[in-house]
């Protein structure tokens, strides 16, 4: 009998709920700094760069921790389309959680506009500037956040699923909250 873990480890859960916070904050100050054109828009847009930036830093020490801790196996009996649909997601998750700030950058490298932190730090330019790249950029960063709210909208559905159609644990191994009360999975 081989006894497996059944969560992600502290680490990995906290960067996950971290992250879930400021990605979804993110996806909302995009629409918002897209669909005003208030005195708001500036204030938005001091906050979406250093966001994406701090996503981009979390998303590559997230990347860290996983090759590092692993993952609990999926459960045993789960389908294999399901498994596959699994593993695709994640992949598509870290693809975008990092090329979505790294697009950011370039667009306004490429338009010339400068990258401010908190603190007044700023990043340099990662591409010429470029009118031409600058539209290509945006309409990448774009489209690939309506992209991300659909990845996330499918993440939750398969959250619900393995939470109230299986109960299978798959839902437990990242919630937060202490891994004491929860049983191994012998497979």
């Amino acid at each position: 009998m081989i006894i497996t873990r059944t969560r992600f480890a502290a680490p990995q859960r906290l960067l996950h709920w971290l992250m879930a916070v400021c990605i979804l904050s993110m996806l909302f100050i995009g629409v918002g700094m897209v669909s005003t054109i208030t005195t708001k828009y500036l204030t938005l847009v001091q906050i979406h760069k250093p966001l994406g930036i701090a996503i981009l830093v979390l998303a590559l020490i997230r990347l860290a921790f996983r090759l590092y801790y692993g993952a609990p196996a999926l459960p045993a009996d789960l389908p294999e389309p399901i498994k596959l649909a699994a593993n695709l997601s994640q992949y598509i998750f870290y693809a975008l959680m990092i090329s979505m700030p790294l697009i950011g950058w370039g667009m306004l490298s490429a338009a010339e506009y400068p990258v401010v932190l908190f603190g007044g730090v700023h990043l340099p330019s990662i591409l010429p500037v470029s009118p031409s790249l600058h539209t290509l950029l945006w309409n990448a960063h774009h489209y690939l956040a309506f992209a991300f709210f659909g990845v996330i909208l499918m993440h939750i559905a398969a959250i619900l699923f393995h939470k109230l159609v299986r109960n299978d644990g798959v839902f437990e191994a990242m919630a937060p909250g202490s891994s004491h009360n929860q049983p191994e999975r012998r497979d």
